[in-house]
């Protein structure tokens, strides 16, 4: 079975409304700066783009107040072609802890991580639904750490769920995951070593990241 090229379905997207003279709106969710970063940098010349931050899996209340924080910085020091929105998701950590029950010994990268991905995806479906968006999609598939596949094809469910587009995307291809980087830098952005919850971090410290 062919793996599908998401980054060859976005240009065709972005070519699809360029050539219609159309400005889509985008319901970008975001899971940090760094990760916003070169996703926000190349999109913005195509969409006019609203940034979602919602992560509840992030277990410490200082490093989530941390890291909106520097997602909010980040969007106000971009020079981009079409202004960017930040609206920011309730703060509960308790629903990552509800979703993931059972799941605590997993390494990352399994099971859990795809019930946070659905959690987190689905939250931003529904409101760009309900916001009369044109397109949603995730900064998610930037991070190498991250499952492309499975993103899309969560993303791809609840966008039919609640009728909204899903924008399929893969940001690492094209060295998006290196501007990232680079952009990052920058910006001297807080570059966390784990992704945001409890179990994410143990595993970090267990293999010397932290």
């Amino acid at each position: 079975m062919n793996k599908i090229n998401y980054q060859k379905r976005l240009e065709e997207t972005i070519d699809k409304e360029t050539k219609a003279g159309h400005v889509p709106t985008l319901f970008l969710h975001s899971c940090c700066a760094p990760c916003s970063s070169y996703v926000l940098e190349y999109l913005s010349n195509y969409f006019k783009i609203t940034v979602f931050y919602y992560n509840p899996n992030i277990t410490e209340e200082t490093e989530y107040k941390k890291r909106v924080a520097e997602q909010a910085r980040l969007i106000s020091e971009l020079d981009t072609v079409y202004p960017i929105q930040l609206v920011e998701g309730t703060y509960d950590p308790q629903r990552f802890y509800e979703i993931t029950k059972g799941m605590e010994q997993m390494d990352e990268g399994g099971e859990r991580c795809f019930a946070c991905y659905r959690l987190r995806l689905e939250e931003a479906a529904k409101l760009a639904a309900d916001g009369g968006f044109d397109y949603v999609t995730t900064t998610l598939s930037i991070s190498p750490m991250k499952n492309a596949e499975k993103l899309n094809e969560i993303g791809a469910e609840v966008g039919e769920k609640y009728g909204i587009p899903w924008l399929f995307s893969d940001f690492k291809k094209k060295n998006g995951y290196k501007r990232s980087v680079e952009l990052s830098k920058e910006h001297d952005l807080y570059r966390q070593s784990y992704c945001g919850c409890g179990y994410s971090k143990a595993q970090a410290k267990r293999e010397g990241r932290i």
